[in-house]
């Protein structure tokens, strides 16, 4: 007799948090370093996408690693100093508005990891990306996981590095555009920021004009 499913939801909801098993079966595999690879930025009108690589020590990891989105302000902070404090190698890069708009979004985060991946101090035999694609380019065998900020903790440690120093970046854009909340929204299409556009326009280098709204009024200006 078959058995009736149920249609009451669950009582908790099931979270998976990354872990080292990905990393410790690479070392026994002989392939140490590793790097965690993650960008930042992916979506917002403006500001650049910003990458980072992380190469956690084995025997020292850090409390707290997740994927950046499911933390607090406070907790990516205080995750941040401590990644930096016991990692050992960290790197970011960024690609600008500017870049973005000449290649394309997904382009320029790949790019970026990739530079990122290049500025470590050591040279890993392995870099673990976030998402479906590997970086074109990279000077060591690469591995793309899907979610690996929430299976891996060394992405979920550059996603966090990544975000951080994103945030930090745009906060700074905001204290020098004043109009526009950088500070709040990270560049990101809320309501106040279109509004702010639709008052006082893109501004040059800044925003990304390869994407919408502002694809329409540059096809207006040709």
């Amino acid at each position: 007799m078959a058995r009736a499913r149920s249609d009451s939801p669950l009582l908790f909801e099931i979270l998976e948090r990354p872990d080292f098993s990905i990393e410790r079966k690479a070392i026994a595999e002989g392939l140490w370093p590793v790097a965690g690879m993650d960008e930042a930025g992916r979506g917002p009108l403006a500001g650049p996408v910003v990458a980072a690589a992380v190469v956690l020590d084995p025997n020292d990891i850090p409390d707290g690693l997740d994927d950046s989105k499911r933390l607090t302000h406070a907790q990516r902070e205080a995750v941040f100093e401590t990644i930096l404090a016991r990692a050992q190698a960290v790197s970011m890069a960024s690609i600008s508005a500017e870049g973005i708009d000449d290649t394309n979004i997904l382009r320029a985060s790949l790019e970026a990891m990739r530079r990122a991946l290049c500025g470590l101090s050591l040279e890993p035999k392995l870099a673990l990306a976030d998402g479906r694609d590997v970086p074109p380019g990279l000077p060591c065998a690469g591995r793309a996981l899907v979610k690996g900020d929430q299976r891996s903790q060394s992405i979920a440690a550059a996603s966090i590095v990544a975000k951080v120093m994103r945030d930090r970046m745009m906060t700074g854009c905001g204290q020098c555009h004043t109009h526009y909340g950088f500070e709040v929204h990270m560049g990101y299409a809320t309501a106040r920021h279109r509004s702010a556009i639709a008052s006082h326009g893109p501004l040059h280098r800044l925003h990304r004009v390869s994407f919408a709204p502002f694809r329409k009024d540059v096809a207006a200006e040709d």
